[in-house]
């Protein structure tokens, strides 16, 4: 089977006006020029996409991700090199594009459908799927332009999904959508996944990355640095970030990150022993422990640890706000242990670590994620354990016997004692 898409020596160049006259300063010049650098967005990118894959692509901002979407997309075309799609493509790049703002949302569902090829017979088929799936029953007749973004993420998403496109290009716009949406979003598309429509997604929630894509291009400065499994791709992004040398604002989130001020040195797994060990069994105790060095003088820090499935899915979180570490100085060690029972069912799981200043809002250090695995559990599934246990009653509920079939260590339940 042929690729799906394939991209080969592609770049993307953009003049950047580097000397923009104001209208005063045109006005009182002969002939006002405007000074023109050459910005290339992209540049070298060699990638294939396998019929029915899902990848992901991650970056900083301003590492060309979008740029290398819309090339895919088919809405700009490369400046070098050569982009291959195969099939049709269903592009969510942007909120609201491919819209008319004027006319209403079931106007606009012929529009996009027209756009993605699809004909007038086959829209009116999808027509009731499309209106139930984005839950704008009640706006369907009003025009565009009074919807939100989040109205106009989730009809122009069904509008793509149900288009039954060979190629899906999403582009971060799922993270203007409620949280209800977004995981209908993720079910569907990990349905049109199953009857193998190629998924491209851009995201900066690296939960969703892990837990969808079987591969990851780490984009910076406009070329891939990084193509490989989402654990060994997300691990390289952490190191991308502790080499920026000044200080970082996420556009989306608000969230900074400060390099050089502190680094995460060791992450480890301790058992009911206390001793470093990467196989836990479900029931016991265990703990992780954080050391980190300070690179320069803080006045307090934060450390922080999450805990995430195989497929990404966070399952706990927790750090030390409510506990000053008070001030360190340049070159010393900080230490912190989470200790906890493994009440979790059989299977992979990832500790996440970081450290952050006390606003909770500036990032210090991260860690890549530190696997460990979980036994004893096989008969459960789930994010928990919560270690219930079977009580069968003999004769009436309200009778004198009752026996304890399924112990489970921890239980909170006991036998009735009539």
């Amino acid at each position: 089977m042929s690729a799906a898409i394939e991209l080969q020596g592609v770049g993307k160049r953009f003049a950047k006006y580097v000397d923009t006259p104001m209208l005063v300063s045109s006005a009182l010049r002969w002939r006002p020029k405007t000074r023109r650098d050459r910005l290339w967005a992209v540049r070298g990118v060699d990638f294939t996409v396998e019929a029915g894959e899902c990848v992901g692509v991650i970056g900083r901002n301003g590492s060309g991700k979008s740029t290398l979407m819309t090339m895919i997309a088919g809405i700009t075309g490369p400046t070098e090199g050569s982009v291959t799609v195969r099939g049709r493509v269903a592009p969510l790049i942007a909120v609201g594009v491919g819209f008319h703002r004027e006319l209403t949302g079931r106007e606009n569902i012929y529009v996009n459908g027209a756009i993605l090829g699809l004909g007038r017979r086959q829209i009116r088929r999808r027509l009731d799927a499309i209106v139930a799936f984005s839950g704008v029953e009640d706006f369907i007749d009003t025009p565009v332009k009074f919807y939100s973004s989040g109205m106009f993420v989730r009809l122009g998403f069904a509008v793509a999904v149900h288009a039954e496109p060979d190629v899906l290009i999403v582009d971060e716009v799922l993270a203007v959508g409620d949280l209800a949406f977004q995981v209908k979003c993720f079910e569907k598309m990990n349905e049109i996944r199953a009857s193998g429509t190629t998924v491209v997604m851009v995201s900066h929630h690296l939960g969703v990355v892990r837990r969808m894509c079987e591969r990851v291009m780490l984009m910076e400065r406009g070329r891939p640095r990084v193509v490989a499994p989402p654990e060994q791709a997300i691990a390289a992004f952490h190191e991308v970030l502790t080499e920026v040398t000044d200080t970082v604002v996420d556009e989306v989130s608000g969230l900074r990150y400060e390099p050089n001020v502190a680094r995460i040195e060791t992450v480890e797994i301790l058992g009911p022993d206390g001793q470093r060990n990467s196989h836990v069994e479900s029931g016991l105790p265990m703990a992780v422990r954080v050391r980190a060095t300070v690179v320069q003088d803080v006045e307090d820090l934060v450390v922080g640890l999450t805990l995430l499935a195989g497929d990404g899915t966070t399952l706990y979180s927790d750090s030390t706000a409510g506990f000053r570490f008070g001030a360190a100085s340049a070159g010393e060690t900080v230490s912190w242990d989470m200790q906890f029972r493994a009440q979790l069912p059989t299977g992979s799981y990832s500790a996440v670590a970081r450290v952050d200043r006390p606003d909770l809002r500036t990032t210090l250090a991260y860690h890549p994620p530190v696997s460990f695995f979980v036994t004893g559990r096989h008969t459960v599934t789930g994010v928990a354990d919560l270690e219930a246990v079977v009580v069968r009653h003999d004769g009436d509920v309200d009778g004198s016997v009752s026996t304890v079939v399924d112990p489970s260590p921890g239980a909170l339940l006991a036998p009735d004692p009539r």
